[in-house]
Order: C-alpha cells, then structure tokens, then sequence
C-alpha cells in the first residue's frame, strides 16, 4: 500500500519516543510505501485534484539520527494513495482547521483518511468530554470571572485551563484560599474574550494522567500513566511527567469500552483518552502519543495494533 503521513517535519521527529515514526516502522515492515508532507504542502487548484506538493517518498535507515532517506520527491495527489494518516500535532489552530478542510475535499476525490477531518473538528480535545457527562469532573466551560469565582467557592480547589493548550500548557491549579484566582482568571479568558476550561481538581493526578489508547474501536491492554514531578502539578511528558506504563484498571476499561465503538463509527481510529483516577479528562484525536513508551515498557505491540486496525479499516472499504 501507499501510506500518506501528514505530519510535522521528519527532521524535528525524536524517534526513541514518536508514534508517527513507530507507525511508519511498522507500516514499512510490511512492505507499505511510505510517503510524508506537511499541511503546507496541500495544495488545490480548481480543475484538479488535492496534491501534496514535493511529498517524500522514504525509506528507514535504522540509523537513530539519520532515520531516513529520501527516495524521491514528487506532487502526488491525495487520492492516488491507498490511505492518508493525519498526525499533525497541536494546536488546533487555524491551518490544522484549514488542513482539515483540504483533506475533506481529498475524500471527496476519493482519498482514505485516519482520522477522518470532520471527526477531527467536531471533537475539539478539551470540549469533546462534555458529550459524556457521566464519566467526568465537575467542570465548567465560561468566559465569565464571576461563574469561575462561583465555581471556585463550591468546589474550593480547581484547575483551569485554556481550550487550546496542548503538553500542559497554560494549565493552574488554585487551591481553597484562592490565591492568583482573578490574576489567573484574567490572563486565560483575556478580559473575558477567551473561553476556559475548569475543573475540580483530582488528588488522583499524585497516580498519574493516564493515557488510554483506544484503536479501530479496541481498547489497548495497558496505558501510560504520566506522574508529576516535584512540586509540579502536570504529569505531561513534555513538562516532565515521568511516563510509567501499567495495565488498565477496571474503570479506565468500562470508560474506553464505552466510548470506543462510538467514536469508531464516527471515523476516528486511533483515540487518546486521558483519565485521572476514575474520570475522563480529555479525548484527545489529533496525533495521540504513547505508543512506544507502552511497547518498550510492556511489551504489547501498540503500533501493530494499529497498522492492523488500517489495514482493516481499508479492506473493509
């Protein structure tokens, strides 16, 4: 097959831990041709079709540093693949939203994309949880100061976060005496023009932020919990988390298993699900991560899972 990755630049990959580039190893383990550009790169034109302008067809070298060769460069069109896997990493910006769109009109041209781009706007990572009220936090979705200061009274220690952040960006927790509420209120819902996201907090977080992979509908077996360090309260790899890989527990199953075959059907995939104790924090769907950390630490092939899973998703076209 001829497997199209969207994704950041090759050279910015940290291969001991990216998920696109284990994707890529095992999809070129079976003899897939793997072909790679960026969202800049798609191009449409009236009269044609969506192309991906100077796409790189690779191969793996094995080498750590020098992870692949370039094979050829050429304008290949979108539908003239077998599948395209969108795995541009946040934020949800502006041209991911665009890139979303041009990729739509790929499937219109008869392209095969993973995950699918209406999937991916109509479930923004933070917002998506509200469809499942039942399995989450308290939280409140305002731009307003007053119903955050209200929320803070009732709930007394909280967590507030922008809708757009990614890797634990721009995430403050306030505890039961306030504290920097209003200065942390007004740099996140810039003078109430933004929209933020709060939380009661969860002492669980001490455990962990556990990522839950969910693909093709299938929950995998273990997850990784990504636990604080220090003083800090985020438990994202990317501001230090320690990532410690483990089995499932039962209510992280009972959550997965719920919303799996939902979001499945609804052309998404691969799904992160991050819970925190017993409740489901974010959905995440654009580039979910953790695939090798799960492998390396447990031994459960989570990137054959997945190139299973494509495989099945195109033969069942």
């Amino acid at each position: 097959m001829k497997l199209l990755f969207v994704a950041d630049p090759l050279e910015s990959f940290k291969t001991y831990k990216d998920t696109t580039f284990s994707m890529m190893r095992e999809a070129a383990r079976r003899g897939h041709q793997i072909w790679a550009c960026e969202p800049k790169d798609l191009v449409w034109r009236q009269g044609s079709r969506v192309v991906a302008r100077a796409a790189r067809a690779i191969t793996l070298t094995g080498d750590a540093h020098d992870w692949f060769a370039v094979a050829t460069t050429a304008e290949l069109a979108l539908a003239d693949t077998d599948a395209i896997v969108m795995r541009k990493d946040p934020p949800f910006d502006s041209e991911f939203f665009y890139a979303t769109h041009l990729l739509g009109q790929a499937e219109r041209e008869g392209a095969r994309v993973f995950n699918k781009p209406a999937a991916l706007r109509d479930h923004p990572e933070k917002l998506a949880i509200l469809e499942f009220p039942q399995y989450i936090t308290p939280t409140l979705v305002t731009r307003s100061e007053e119903a955050i200061r209200a929320f803070h009274a009732e709930h007394r220690d909280i967590i507030l976060k922008p809708l757009d952040g990614m890797g634990g960006m721009g995430i403050f927790r306030v505890g039961p005496d306030g504290l920097n509420l209003g200065s942390i209120t007004e740099t996140l819902n810039k003078g109430g023009a933004e929209t933020v996201m709060v939380q009661r907090y969860l002492p669980e977080i001490v455990k962990g932020d556990k990522r839950v992979l969910v693909i093709g509908g299938q929950v995998v077996p273990f997850c990784l919990a990504r636990i604080p360090q220090g003083s800090e309260v985020r438990g994202n790899l990317a501001v230090g988390g320690k990532g410690v890989a483990q089995a499932i527990s039962a209510r992280d199953r009972e959550i997965a298993e719920a919303l799996g075959p939902i979001l499945a059907a609804r052309g998404l995939l691969l799904v992160g699900l991050d819970v925190i104790g017993d409740c489901l924090t974010e959905i995440n769907v654009t580039s979910p991560t953790c695939f090798q950390e799960i492998h390396d630490q447990t031994g459960f092939d989570v990137p054959k899972m997945f190139i299973d899973a494509l495989e099945a998703a195109l033969a069942a076209r």
